[in-house]
Formats: structure tokens, C-alpha cells, sequence
């Protein structure tokens, strides 16, 4: 008389939240808006938008993830000219320049993408 062992409970699969390329460009914005208190989560951001403009063919998140990169290289050069003026005087104007240029193109590109819109001119180098 031969017995068989009881079989194995089946194995529960883990699965992680998926997460929308919506949602990831949202995440970019937030992150650059939490920059001004911790500084580094700006590199995150422009990680991810990194990352992302490669795996995504949707034209309306491309222009979005074409915004966040140009906003964090073009604000990362003004931010270094301003500190280096700054020993002038003139650079507190340079940096106060960035911080509302940062901040509109940070809110432009939130309310463009919560109305599923692209942005109109992502290369600008002001504010579209």
C-alpha cells in the first residue's frame, strides 16, 4: 500500500501594481514641485522621464516627457549661472527667474497632462 504525500499549498503570486505612463508623468511633476524642499527627488524625476520617453509611443505622454527633461536641464543651467552670479549681485535675480520659470513650467505641464493634453511646444525654452 503506497501513499502519496499531500501536495503543496498552491503558491499565492505577488504580483506588483502596475503603473500608468499617465501616472508616471504625473510622478515626474510631483517630484519636480518636492525638489524645492528635498533637492534630489528633481534628479529622480528626470530619471524616470528619461527612462520613459524611450518606452512609450504615445505622442501626448512623449511631448510631456520631452518637458520634464528640457525643464530640469535648461533650470539646472540657470540655477548654475544664478549661484555663479550670485557673487555679483545679479545672480538673486537669475535664481529668482528660475524658481517662477520652474514653477510655471511645472504647473503648465500638470494641468496639460490632467486634461489628457499635449504639450504645445515641449522644446521651448520659456513657457511653450
Amino acid at each position: 500500500m503506497s501513499m502519496t504525500p499531500p501536495s503543496p499549498p498552491p503558491q499565492a503570486q505577488t504580483t506588483l501594481p502596475v503603473v500608468s505612463n499617465t501616472q508616471l508623468a504625473l510622478a515626474v511633476y510631483i517630484l519636480y514641485l518636492a525638489s524645492y524642499v528635498v533637492g534630489i527627488t528633481a534628479l529622480v524625476g528626470v530619471i524616470i522621464a528619461h527612462v520613459q520617453i524611450g518606452s512609450t509611443a504615445d505622442p501626448m505622454l512623449r511631448s510631456h516627457y520631452q518637458w520634464q527633461i528640457r525643464t530640469f536641464w535648461i533650470g539646472l543651467l540657470y540655477f548654475v549661472i544664478g549661484v555663479v552670479l550670485c557673487f555679483i549681485l545679479v545672480g538673486i535675480l537669475v535664481l529668482l527667474f528660475w524658481f517662477i520659470w520652474t514653477i510655471v513650467r511645472t504647473i503648465k505641464g500638470l494641468l496639460a497632462l490632467n486634461e489628457n493634453q499635449s504639450i504645445a511646444n515641449p522644446t521651448s525654452w520659456l513657457f511653450g
